[in-house]
């Protein structure tokens, strides 16, 4: 940030501990007998100067001069230069007059600094005009022979490649990381905001801290409580200039006509991964308003600006094209529009040309919004589900009829949730459906904020609005009634409201269309289904939901193979729900709709888990963690974290498994989330039972068998009791455990779980009479037969490890020994190192020196430390760690730290050459 951009002066630094790490270790290091280079790059308002001056604060070694952005734009630089005292260090203050060529700047560096440590900052260094420029690079190329001085020099990110400055060792400034921006949110407003209102507002500064605080400056007090509603545009062209500063300023016609076209071409432009906009749109609607401008390549103000390449045009930031765009004359940019309009029609492209249309006239338009509106809507229309919101959102603003406009708002709503904008969706639904709109504009409003609440709020709140939809929508809208119904039932499932479900379900099978000659129903069939296996009748189950597993195999819709993957799940084929839900994961990204992709991970990473394929079920847990942040899906993000905590108990990762488990349950507490809160506890009590402390373990896992409104969810309360059985046998509870496995009898015989005869047996076999050896050896044998025809290695090696243990006590250390053994290999297999540690401590007891893991030295650190190390040795930054394992930088400098000490390694060069001898 320079003097022009900073609109708030920060109370603290957010989000840059990492970079003032890494100035430091450079001036650090270099400045012991060498001089230090150094250039910070960012965007206007990204907190370049803020940067500049807590590393200027934090210097002790020596002197601190400061070059500001006074010199530059007087545009004398190295004249009238300034120094500001900084807390830490003496300041020296400068000559009335700096020399401006470098021979003479180092001599005067190099008295300055008489033989010690001299740290030059020099601010904004692009507005500079060229010849200074050039002179600043020149001496810092030769700083060398200046003695210990350490310069840094902040420029905008693309000057950073500038001739000038380039080779010159660059630190490049990216957005804040949203819990950063929000933490700087927190610190601007005290009192607090709005959590919707804080939420958009930090999703329209994109991690920008100069543009946060210009946004906050705008808005009074019944704005940031939620009392009043938001100005539209939030962030308008007064905010954009006033972090933007002098970028833009000075530009000549026809170069302001080339950027500002092709910031009108980015408002439209397809979200398809490609940068920028096609370079030959642009041009040719720049000659359609006059002299065609000049190229960019050609223009050392265009090159600055915007950047051409592969055919594409792209600004060299974000904030700049906004800027642009929202800074330009009205009637100009309408001109802009036009142009554009015109060639992407003369090209066959109707939606974009429509919608360029649409941005260049300024009234309502009745006509216009009914033709841009029916292309949206077309199936037929080659378009994401975020170029149809724009496209339904611009024609509700130019529909003048009410009712009409409050459906087109809506139906924009659904599009950006489908294109996982859940933030713009609730932004576009408060003018939707308000107390005059029709009853079906108002059911289809609710129906998405209960969706919307699904994935991220309190889920009674959810079930309530989705019951509310259904009313609405009874009469005219059938189809969405049903949909609405269905997700009802999905919020009481989440909230272990069996009644709930159950009487959802009920209505929902009453309303679903029937099948016909020809015709299959698998909505109905998989509401039949589902309430059948949820009322134990499983004979009445199988039916319909082979019929969803059937019917789905043959779809490439996401919805259909989702409700595939969930019905396999259902009839036990734990496999095939895995296949099904990678294949919905796959549809839902070719198709776009992003909303699908993190509850389509949720599903895929709990089948695998339950198919025990727990690696597997990590990464796309993990992938699923990202994706629902991204989204702001935190009752999703909660249900990841919560299988990541299982993962982790089997991997034997206490700390990992304590981390996840209690950000699950902060969630699931707030947000009454059953299912997760079970499965989050379930996996503290099996990493307390991988630790072998079966009496804490049998603690925390009591509760979740307890049957009723105060044990663990329904759906998974039977996968828990093997657990608790096991662990209240061993911490001589076995009378509390004979009862619960009395009632895992009924599921083990139910059919649905291809593990639980084996866990059955296995549980059978531990309460066995202790004067009948033959009752509990022949129960283990028969369990390890069952677990060869369900699979599951882990659970396999569970029941080695206990019959090993039973046999090693009933002094039988030969066939123990061969049980231990093969449960020892299956565990190191699988990488749970805490129960592979406890087969090994039972081979040692047994006589047996079982062979250490072979691992390599990495196998000294834990599993999620390894992912760390590995990451890092990959050449990520503690930034980009932090986003791939969905923590903070505080959590991945902590264990970056304990690796380092339980390594013996100082720095990341040691630690990437260790890891790369292990591969």
């Amino acid at each position: 940030m320079t003097g022009q951009t900073t609109v708030i002066s920060p109370p603290r630094t957010h989000g840059r501990s990492e970079e003032l790490r890494a100035v430091a270790a450079t001036l650090t290091n270099r400045l012991e007998g060498d001089s230090a280079v150094l250039l910070l790059a960012g965007e206007p308002g990204l907190g370049r100067t803020t940067l500049l001056q807590d590393v200027a604060r934090s210097f002790r070694a020596g002197p601190v001069l400061r070059v500001g952005a006074t010199a530059a734009e007087s545009r004398l630089p190295y004249s009238g230069v300034h120094a500001v005292r900084c807390a830490a260090a003496p300041v020296v203050g400068g000559p009335p007059h700096v020399p401006r060529t470098p021979e003479a700047l180092l001599d005067l560096l190099r008295t300055t600094a008489d033989g010690g440590p001299l740290l030059l900052c020099v601010d904004d260094a692009h507005l500079w005009d060229a010849p200074s420029r050039a002179a600043l690079g020149f001496a810092a190329r030769r700083l060398p022979a200046a003695g210990r001085v350490g310069l840094l020099i902040s420029v905008t990110r693309h000057h950073a490649a500038d001739p000038d400055f380039a080779g010159l060792p660059v630190l490049r400034l990216g957005p804040l990381a949203r819990t950063a921006a929000g933490a700087l949110l927190e610190d601007l407003v005290p009192d607090g905001v709005d959590p919707a209102v804080g939420d958009e507002l930090l999703t329209e500064a994109d991690g920008n801290p100069a543009l946060l605080h210009a946004l906050v400056r705008r808005l009074g007090p019944d704005e940031l409580n939620g009392a009043a509603r938001l100005p539209r545009p939030l962030a308008d062209a007064a905010v954009l200039a006033s972090v933007v500063g002098e970028s833009l300023g000075g530009l000549p016609d026809h170069l302001h006509d080339l950027l500002l076209v092709a910031a009108a071409a980015h408002e439209t432009a397809p979200a398809d991964g490609r940068p920028g906009v096609d370079a030959d749109l642009v041009l040719r609607a720049v000659a359609r308003l006059g002299p065609a401008a000049a190229a960019p390549a050609g223009t050392e103000r265009a090159a600055d600006l915007l950047v051409r390449a592969d055919g594409r045009l792209r600004f060299t930031g974000t904030l700049i094209r906004r800027a642009v765009h929202a800074g330009a004359r009205p009637e100009r940019r309408r001109a802009a529009h036009r142009a554009l309009a015109a060639v992407l029609t003369a090209d066959g492209h109707r939606l974009p040309a429509l919608l360029h249309l649409a941005h260049s006239v300024g009234a309502p338009d009745a006509a216009l919004a009914g033709d841009l509106a029916r292309s949206a809507l077309d199936p037929a229309t080659d378009a994401t589900h975020l170029q149809r919101a724009a496209a339904l959102s611009r024609a509700a603003d130019l529909t003048p009829e009410v009712t009409r406009r409050a459906e087109r708002r809506t139906a924009a709503a659904e599009q950006a949730l489908l294109a996982g904008r859940p933030a713009q969706a609730r932004g576009l639904l408060a003018d939707a459906g308000g107390p005059d709109a029709r009853a079906t504009v108002r059911g289809r409003a609710e129906l998405l904020r209960g969706v919307m609440t699904l994935g991220d709020g309190p889920v009674a709140d959810a079930h309530a609005s989705l019951l509310f939809a259904r009313s609405l929508l009874a009469g005219e809208a059938p189809e969405l009634a049903l949909a609405a119904t269905v997700a009802a039932a999905d919020a009481a499932w989440a909230a272990g409201d069996l009644t709930g479900c159950l009487s959802a379900l009920a209505s929902a099978t009453a309303t679903a269309p029937a099948p016909g000659p020809g015709r299959p129903a698998p909505v109905r069939d998989y509401l039949t289904g589902l309430r059948a296996i949820l009322e134990a009748r499983l004979a009445d189950a199988a039916r319909p939901l082979r019929r969803v597993l059937d019917h789905g195999w043959t779809q490439d819709e996401p919805e259909a193979l989702h409700r595939a993957a969930t019905a396999a799940l259902l009839l036990g084929e734990v496999d095939t729900a895995c296949r099904a839900g990678a294949r919905a994961l796959a549809a839902a990204r070719a198709r776009g709709q992003e909303a699908f992709v993190p509850q389509t991970l949720e599903y895929l990473a709990y089948a695998e888990l339950r198919a025990g394929r727990h690696a597997r079920a990590r990464a796309h847990a993990e992938e699923g963690l990202r994706s629902a942040l991204h989204s702001r899906r935190r009752n999703t993000a909660a249900h990841h974290r919560a299988i990541l905590a299982l993962a982790s108990s089997i991997e034997g990762d206490v700390e990992e498994v304590t981390a996840q488990a209690a950000a699950a349950l902060a969630t699931a507490r707030s947000h009454g989330l059953a299912q997760t809160a079970t499965l989050a506890e379930w996996a503290t009590g099996r990493a307390e039972l991988g630790r072998g402390r079966p009496s804490e373990a049998a603690a925390r896992l009591g509760p979740l068998v307890r049957p009723g409104r105060t044990g663990g969810h329904f759906a998974v309360r039977a996968l828990v009791m093997p657990c608790f059985a096991e662990a209240a046998v061993l911490a001589d509870r076995a009378d509390e455990a004979r009862i619960v496995v009395e009632e895992f009898e009924l599921w083990a015989d139910f059919g649905a779980d291809p593990q639980a005869p084996a866990q059955l047996a296995r549980c059978r076999a531990l309460l066995a009479p202790p004067d009948d050896p033959d009752s509990a050896d022949t129960l283990y044998r028969r369990a390890l037969e069952l677990h060869e025809q369900a699979g599951g290695d882990f659970e396999q090696a569970r029941t080695q490890l206990l019959y090993g243990k039973w046999l090693r006590r009933r002094r039988r250390p030969r066939e123990a020994r061969g049980r231990l053994r093969d449960a020892l290999h299956i565990f190191d297999r699988c990488g749970a190192r805490a129960w592979a540690d406890q087969a090994r401590a039972e081979l040692r007891a047994n006589g047996e020196a079982p062979a250490a893991p072979q691992d390599g030295v990495l196998s000294r650190l834990t599993p999620q430390q390894q992912r760390i190390a590995r990451c890092v040795a990959g050449g990520d930054t503690n930034r980009e760690v932090a986003q791939r394992l969905s923590v903070s930088t505080r959590t991945v400098d902590h264990h970056l730290r304990n690796i380092f000490a339980v390594l013996g390694v100082r720095s990341r060069v040691e630690l990437a050459r260790m890891v790369g001898m292990e591969r």
